[in-house]
């Protein structure tokens, strides 16, 4: 079984939230995790956060971790027209490939139109990570004809904050190749926050200890973890 352990980089809960704390405080928590388990992953980050944090991107990328795009300005895709989605890509590819090469997208909210693919092969991704098996959308709309690599989501964050028997019943029941993911903010402690109930319940050293039961849950069943551009 092939794992990958996926972040989402962005700022601080969109759309409820402007604020960096999971950049600053979350991320370095969250990376010593990873270290810790020896566990790459990839990165999904805006172009907005690698404009404001370059050198922390470039320390990202120097860890082995892959840097993957997650849009510009974490505007949704599917309140875009076409041109201004073109112009998010340009920019957010622009500025992510002065760290790496970037050939893994996720969009903000997992949710893009299956028109805009072409944009993604125009810039020279791919792969895409836009879809996820707990959307209506991923069963319901026919994929568009793509020579990209189209690899879904497996289940959505806040599962992997959920207590242990509910979160091992759910993750028993991933097919390979399984594909989690996390923000930054997570690893922040917002629970007397007034923000909903998925985007604060059990964050910081909660969330972190979940991250960690979760990576060994699927290494001692054999699961080989790994990034997304090695699917």
């Amino acid at each position: 079984m092939k794992v990958c352990i996926t972040v989402d980089v962005e700022h601080d809960c969109p759309p409820f939230m402007t604020t960096y704390r999971g950049i600053e405080e979350g991320m370095p928590r969250l990376l010593d995790l990873l270290a810790e388990e020896r566990v790459p992953s990839t990165l999904f980050i805006t172009g907005d956060v690698a404009r404001r944090y370059p050198e922390r991107v470039e320390q990202w990328a120097r860890a082995g971790h892959e840097i993957g795009c997650h849009g510009d300005t974490h505007r949704p895709f599917d309140t875009l027209d076409e041109q201004t989605a073109r112009d998010e890509m340009a920019a957010s590819t622009a500025t992510l490939r002065q760290f790496a090469p970037c050939r893994s997208f996720r969009a903000p909210n997992l949710r893009f139109p299956e028109s805009f693919v072409a944009i993604l092969e125009h810039e020279g991704y791919t792969l895409d990570s836009s879809q996820a098996k707990y959307k209506r959308s991923y069963w319901r709309d026919t994929p568009a004809d793509s020579p990209l690599k189209r690899v879904p989501a497996s289940m959505t964050a806040c599962v992997l904050r959920f207590p242990k028997p509910l979160r091992w019943a759910i993750l028993g029941r991933l097919a390979s190749p399984v594909v989690l993911f996390v923000h930054p903010w997570e690893f922040v402690d917002f629970r007397r926050s007034t923000l909903r109930w998925d985007c604060r319940f059990r964050t910081g050293n909660q969330a972190l200890d979940c991250l960690r039961e979760t990576i060994r849950y699927f290494a001692s069943r054999g699961g080989e973890l790994v990034r997304m551009d090695a699917l």
